[in-house]
């Protein structure tokens, strides 16, 4: 039941945006009684969160490629599949765009990207550990700067979100951090 609940709430985000989310929709679409929606959630912000919590449970592992650059381009074609998928993409949207407004949906965001951070932080220290970039290095500051751009092109410039954008953005958070770009700071 969760899992068809959960199911029809990212469609209706997706088509509809936050906005005109409405539980009762939501459990005729997942073919379940309204009242065991309103039961579980209580709210759409609760479902959302709910949904997200999954999400970041069903997220892809990471790939060890044995480089930082192949890690992150790995990483950063994950992320751009992910953003440029129609489903997918206007589902973030309508999750950043809900965040803006919902204290817990934000916290449930911030918990999503915490894990996905976390998960390919430790290519990065892969990288410390072999000596590809400075010991000091913050882990999580280069792989957020390789979804920056891409999110960027999601939710601001609309330009293309293709692999040659996924490998340019891994590209420069690599060489940014070869560089002592994202040193830790004293």
């Amino acid at each position: 039941m969760r899992a068809a609940v959960l199911q029809a709430a990212g469609d209706a985000l997706a088509e509809r945006g936050f906005a005109h989310l409405d539980l009762a929709d939501i459990a005729r679409r997942a073919e379940v009684g309204k009242t065991t929606v309103y039961r579980r959630w209580g709210t759409v912000t609760s479902l959302v969160a709910d949904l997200l919590v999954d999400m970041a449970e069903q997220s892809l592992s990471r790939t060890e490629t044995g480089s930082l650059l192949g890690d992150l381009k790995a990483n950063a074609r994950l992320v751009q599949r992910t953003l440029a998928d129609p489903r997918q993409g206007a589902l973030f949207k309508a999750m950043i765009a809900a965040a803006t407004c919902e204290a817990k949906t934000a916290e449930a965001l911030h918990h999503f990207y915490d894990i996905r951070v976390e998960e390919w932080a430790h290519c990065v220290q892969q990288a410390i550990d072999r000596g590809e970039v400075p010991e000091d290095t913050d882990t999580h500051e280069v792989i957020r700067a390789v979804s920056a751009p891409l999110y960027y092109r999601l939710l601001t410039s609309g330009d293309p979100l293709d692999e040659d954008a996924a490998d340019r953005a891994a590209e420069a958070a690599a060489a940014a951090a070869r560089a002592g770009a994202y040193l830790r700071s004293k």
